[in-house]
């Protein structure tokens, strides 16, 4: 058994260095590769990675062709029968790649595996969840908010969930384990996504198959979540709507007039 890492990087050097360090300190016992596939950045990752990293295979794009775009000209650049899309602004302590894999393994009706997600501090992050509708969008947010705001009530669901090894409709791209067979019969990751819901649209491309999905708390990775968004906060607004509008149009179009008048009234 052989496993990739595909990390993508973007004006994000010192998290990226964090995060390759902490996969030098405790590097998984299965056979494995790593390739950083950097979206043009400009603050010298890529010559720290070479200069810190020599192992690691450094793919530069000439542009900032997006998250999902990113991600598959790692995913082809290696050969892995496994790959671990990984952000670049995580943290991985000993064995939690190959504890993942394990847990990926003894469930062979799964094409991929999420582990659970905190943040510096230890705080849970909402890392899993429904598919994506109205309702489902709505609920997330409420209960994201409440669980931020630690309403008791609602601190104790999500923490019980989260505790709870189960099968989801998706889990984070932050930190996803697939099956590069199923990965490939999927056509990998959706490119008109350039930022957000990629990955909750490629797991549900794999349970389309009739393949599941895997969320794991025997793992756990930290995120510190919105640091790669720090690069360029401007642009994150417009990215999520147009990934939002993109999600809609594929899996729920009757909705999209709708939410095009939501976000003209929002100005957004």
């Amino acid at each position: 058994m052989t496993l990739s890492i595909v990390i993508v990087s973007y004006n994000a050097r010192a998290d990226l260095e964090r995060c390759l360090a902490s996969l030098t300190d405790h590097p998984p016992a299965i056979p494995h590769d790593i390739v950083v596939v950097d979206n043009a950045s400009r603050d010298d990752s890529v010559a720290a990675v070479r200069r810190g990293w020599p192992g690691v295979t450094v793919i530069e794009q000439s542009v900032n062709g997006g998250f999902a775009q990113a991600n598959n000209v790692g995913i082809r650049a290696t050969s892995g029968a496994l790959v671990l899309l990984l952000n670049s602004d995580t943290i991985v302590p000993p064995r939690a790649i190959d504890d993942l894999a394990a847990r990926l393994l003894a469930t062979p009706d799964a094409a991929a595996a999420g582990p659970r997600l905190v943040d510096d501090e230890g705080r849970l992050e909402i890392s899993f969840g429904a598919m994506i509708s109205p309702l489902a969008e709505l609920r997330q947010k409420a209960r994201g908010a409440l669980y931020a705001r630690r309403v008791a009530a609602v601190v104790e669901r999500v923490e019980a969930a989260a505790s709870r090894e189960q099968f989801v409709d998706w889990v984070s791209g932050a930190c996803l384990l697939v099956w590069r067979a199923d990965a490939e019969a999927v056509g990998l990751l959706d490119e008109r996504f350039f930022l957000y819901t990629e990955d909750v649209d490629f797991c549900a491309a794999l349970r389309e198959r009739g393949r599941r999905i895997l969320f794991t708390p025997a793992v756990q990775i930290t995120h510190r979540r919105g640091r790669s968004r720090a690069s360029a906060p401007d642009a994150m607004g417009p990215a999520y709507r147009r990934s939002q509008l993109a999600f809609y149009q594929k899996h729920h179009p009757r909705w999209v007039p709708l939410l095009r008048l939501y976000l003209r009234l929002k100005g957004a």
